[in-house]
């Protein structure tokens, strides 16, 4: 495959799957400007990675497991970063743009979601969208059985925290 077919293919697949990138883009930042800066930095593993897939798994648990990593990786370079850098008003990310919560109750989700460490942000997410616990391991590299308990253990916090919030 020549490199103009594998990145129609590449903007194909991630087109068929950008929510993933809104999901985890919002659940590791708290303003625009760091949501876009993690949706290119994840786009940019994703495309060094692409000709790595090999179809054994969905695309879209192979790129949750590139789109969490590299969120992980973010969160901690940008909470050192932080520490001596200004944010940036530029929008670098204007071909996908990241979209905003649209309820006050899906605001609060991302809120309480937002103070998670990283492994339970990632099971959150991986959860809401609708993967089963086999799945969720695949991603994160653990057990069905510890993904299934945590994920029941974070069920509760969620709850405690927000009220109003069912997953």
């Amino acid at each position: 495959m020549n490199t103009s077919e594998s990145q129609e293919q590449f903007e194909s697949r991630i087109g068929e799957h950008r929510k993933i990138l809104y999901k985890v883009c919002n659940a590791y930042c708290s303003n625009r400007e760091d949501r876009e800066d993690l949706a290119q930095e994840i786009l940019v593993q994703l495309w060094r990675s692409f000709r790595s897939f090999d179809g054994r798994c969905l695309f879209s648990t192979w790129m949750y497991r590139v789109a969490l990593n590299t969120a992980i990786s973010f969160s901690r370079r940008e909470f050192r970063r932080r520490r001596y850098v200004l944010a940036v008003e530029d929008r670098v990310l204007a071909g996908f743009p990241v979209q905003e919560p649209e309820t006050d109750e899906l605001r609060m989700l991302y809120e309480i979601i937002a103070a998670l460490d990283p492994l339970n942000k990632a099971l959150v997410l991986l959860y809401m969208d609708g993967n089963t616990y086999q799945e969720i391991s695949d991603v994160l590299g653990i057990s069905a059985t510890n993904a299934a308990t945590k994920i029941n253990r974070l069920k509760e916090t969620i709850k405690q925290k927000g009220k109003d919030i069912t997953l």
